[in-house]
């Protein structure tokens, strides 16, 4: 052991084995070539006389375009926390020994997702046109407590808030289902045997562990639903894209309004992209020693420090 311990550390010899990166000029040449199409694209884009960029920087802080902002960002909240809350019980619904809860559940995701979102925003638009009053009594019995005309208790922007969270109910019923699938079933078994009733297991067992694989593709969902209120234009709503549209038909910039429009969606993805970041991070914990990378860690993954029994490299 004490020989072991005070011999001197191997020094690099004449027989030493160097290792020389391979070469790889073809790299180099599509690097310049990826460069030199996007300069000359740039280029294109600024030297275009077509294009006003005196109009793109008025338009871009217009008051009616900001209120479009905040609209935007208002129906992308209120739908993706309710469609949430509703795609964990559907997919709770889903996982039930019921059948007539999972056979309801999967006739839900099986509608909504088997039809075009816009012709979901379209038919809540026009709910008027099939019934023109709803009421609350007791059917067939013409005892009615409450009543209302639809038109007036179905406004536009409420059309459009009930079709984009009952679809994106239907997409993330999906991903929380396969969230709960990943995890072993022997969680399950042991919380079961514990006492633990299944919504409190659900609750507090499977659901804490199956965010792991949820949160990416729900930030990807809320990306999208965040350009997916653009559709609500069909139904007059006056979110970004709608309001953009409305300018642009009275000074016909539709192009300079376009771009407009697109800069404010690149910045609200931008900054949506950054609480992900974290969230994954977060709920990766104890499950990767390569944590997800964070907008101030830089692109490359975090990993944590060498301690004993792991081997540190140089």
């Amino acid at each position: 052991m004490t020989a072991l311990a005070t011999a001197p550390a191997a020094t690099a010899g004449d027989d030493d084995i160097v290792a020389i990166p391979l070469r790889r000029p073809w790299r180099w040449v599509g690097a310049v070539a990826v460069l030199a199409f996007a300069a000359a694209f740039a280029m294109s884009i600024l030297t275009n006389p077509n294009l006003d960029f005196a109009a793109i920087g008025a338009f871009l802080l217009d008051p009616r375009i900001l209120e479009g902002v905040g609209l935007t960002l208002l129906i992308t909240a209120i739908a993706m926390v309710v469609s949430t809350l509703l795609a964990i019980v559907i997919a709770a619904m889903r996982l039930s020994t019921n059948p007539v809860l999972s056979s309801v559940a999967w006739v839900y995701v099986w509608a909504f997702r088997g039809t075009p979102l816009l012709v979901q925003i379209v038919l809540w638009g026009y709910l008027g046109l099939l019934y023109e009053q709803i009421s609350i009594g007791i059917p067939f019995t013409g005892i009615v407590f409450w009543q209302a005309d639809t038109n007036a208790l179905i406004s536009a922007l409420t059309a459009g808030l009930l079709a984009l969270t009952l679809n994106q109910a239907a997409y993330s019923s999906e991903i929380v289902r396969a969230g709960m699938l990943s995890v072993d079933e022997g969680q399950r078994e042991a919380a079961y045997s514990l006492g633990m009733s299944p919504l409190y297991t659900f609750r507090r067992i499977l659901l804490p562990q199956a965010m792991r694989v949820i949160i990416p593709p729900m930030g990807n969902e809320t990306i999208s639903m965040l350009k997916n209120t653009s559709l609500l234009s069909v139904i007059a709503v006056l979110e970004l894209y709608t309001q953009a549209s409305v300018i642009s038909s009275q000074n016909l910039k539709q192009v300079e309004l376009l771009i407009v429009a697109s800069l404010w969606y690149l910045l609200m993805t931008s900054v949506l992209s950054i609480p992900q970041y974290y969230l994954e991070r977060r709920f990766g914990r104890g499950s990767s020693r390569n944590l997800p990378p964070t907008p101030s860690s830089g692109s490359a993954p975090h990993s944590p420090p060498a301690g004993p029994g792991r081997n540190r490299l140089p």
